[in-house]
């Protein structure tokens, strides 16, 4: 461990995950000089629901901080504190007590398909598409939101009187931190509500009224890098600036320094996302993409075209703690790597399909069975199914934008699997550069709270806290290429109802 003291103030980054939250404290330079992880239980009601206990979360960050303080030494050598979080999650809170009111409906959550396929019938998904840069999905919070509300006519009436806060999970946690003195958010979070008009970066009464939401419920819109407030001090005996708030997937924007417009990063964790950075125009898709914020920072909007795969290190999990073919995550790849080619095709949908198919009513299939296929041949279709998925996405942001794609920088707990990069590279036709830091999001939180707190100068100062590790070639012929994009489309088919 380094002398801390000789390395100047340090950036702590919560990374407030779907399965895990961790804090990690990093110098300037963007090295980690400590960190803490816990995970917390998943809840299903039913199938298709997702829930959290948000309070849990809460304990965890708390846990995660003291850890990372205790082996750091002292708060005072905490310059500010980044969160980067789960996206979408909705929970709904008393402003008196800070209490949820229900469980924290988790991304994955399906429970508001129906009404999002309502919305379409009726002809608003164009105007929700044009104002939000989304397409009407369960996924985003609106009707997550609008669940809760729903629920119970006594939540409702509190909500309306102002009794009510509503926050994607940074909000939450940054009220807590603050100890109930801040409530807000950024527009990188706001932007995966479906309530937050991307063109004037402000709430969109329209949709605030489609939906039923009183406006009195929603948190304040900052910068990514902001002033959001300070610690309270009875939690880590001194008040920290909380300088960046960002959602997970644009965290790994900054993380990748993807600055210009055309870079694009892929994050392979629970799900897989896909950015490519737009600039300051809005993209619009023709192939049922979304538009995000990539960031805000000085009241100015970047964004990025973004496909969003629901189901990617989840294969991993379902194939260990499910199915059993696995011990652990770091098998898949040996397997894969022995395992032969073969007929198998895994559709992981297991929570539906996203871009660009977008049916939540989709479920899972594994194809191509036979009397000879093991484990090994269904953990490798499990892995070829993130890059297929992927492939899919890429493929679309390209017709969309006419722009070809020249490199994919990737990130995320999957990334480490060499097989899988290698077959990415491979399916994609892309080189795959792979950096030494694969937790890029916590490092994009990291690094946009040294830029509210005033330590680097610029979003070109960012920089400093990203290296490469190795560079994956394509070394596959087309015809394989072709064969094997077209087998995974046969599977789809099979298995949408759309």
């Amino acid at each position: 461990m380094p002398h801390l003291e000789d390395k100047g103030p340090l950036l702590i980054a919560i990374d407030q995950g779907t399965t895990s939250t961790r804090a990690i404290a990093f110098n300037v330079d963007g090295s980690s000089v400590a960190s803490a992880q816990y995970p917390f239980p998943q809840i299903y009601p039913q199938d298709g629901w997702v829930e959290h206990d948000a309070e849990v979360i809460w304990q965890s960050v708390q846990d995660c901080m003291v850890s990372v303080l205790s082996e750091i030494g002292s708060a005072d050598k905490i310059a500010a504190i980044g969160i980067t979080n789960q996206r979408e999650t909705t929970v709904v809170w008393d402003r008196n007590s800070g209490k949820p009111v229900y469980n924290a409906i988790v991304w994955q959550d399906r429970r508001g398909a129906e009404v999002c396929r309502k919305l379409v019938e009726d002809g608003h998904g164009n105007n929700i598409q044009e104002r939000t840069g989304l397409l009407p999905d369960s996924y985003f919070s609106a009707t997550k939101l609008q669940w809760i509300l729903e629920s119970d006519s006594a939540i409702r009436d509190k909500a309306v009187r102002g009794d009510l806060a509503f926050g994607t999970i940074d909000t939450f946690l940054l009220w807590h931190l603050s100890g109930g003195a801040i409530h807000a958010t950024d527009a990188t979070n706001a932007s995966r509500t479906m309530l937050f008009n991307i063109q004037t970066q402000s709430w969109d009464t329209t949709l605030l009224d489609l939906f039923d939401i009183p406006e009195v419920m929603l948190p304040d819109v900052h910068d990514t890098a902001s002033d959001f407030g300070k610690t309270e001090p009875a939690l880590f005996g001194t008040k920290i600036p909380i300088t960046a708030l960002v959602g997970d997937q644009q965290g790994a924007l900054v993380g990748q320094t993807c600055f210009s417009p055309g870079m694009a990063k892929a994050t392979f964790g629970t799900g897989a996302f896909v950015l490519v950075n737009s600039g300051g125009s809005i993209p619009v898709s023709k192939n049922k993409l979304l538009t995000t914020v990539g960031y805000r920072v000085d009241g100015s909007a970047t964004y990025a075209g973004e496909g969003s795969v629901f189901n990617a290190g989840t294969i991993v999990q379902w194939l260990r703690d499910q199915a059993g073919f696995i011990g652990t995550a770091k098998e898949s790849a040996a397997l894969a790597r022995g395992a032969k080619e073969s007929a198998v095709t895994f559709v992981p949908a297991f929570t539906g399909l996203g871009a660009p198919h977008w049916d939540p009513d989709a479920r899972g299939a594994i194809l191509g069975l036979t009397r000879d296929t093991t484990s090994a041949e269904i953990v490798r279709a499990g892995l070829e199914a993130v890059c297929m998925q992927t492939k899919e996405l890429l493929d679309a942001m390209v017709s969309d934008t006419g722009q070809p794609i020249d490199l994919l920088r990737v990130d995320g707990g999957m990334a480490a699997n060499d097989w899988l990069l290698q077959t990415l590279a491979d399916v994609l036709n892309l080189p795959i550069e792979r950096p030494a830091n694969l937790e890029s999001s916590v490092l994009g939180a990291a690094l946009m709270a040294g830029l509210g707190v005033g330590l680097y100068g610029s979003l070109e100062g960012l920089s400093i806290g990203r290296t490469v590790d190795q560079l994956f070639v394509p070394s596959r012929s087309e015809d394989w290429r072709q064969a094997s994009f077209q087998k995974w489309q046969h599977a789809v088919a099979s298995v949408r109802t759309t």
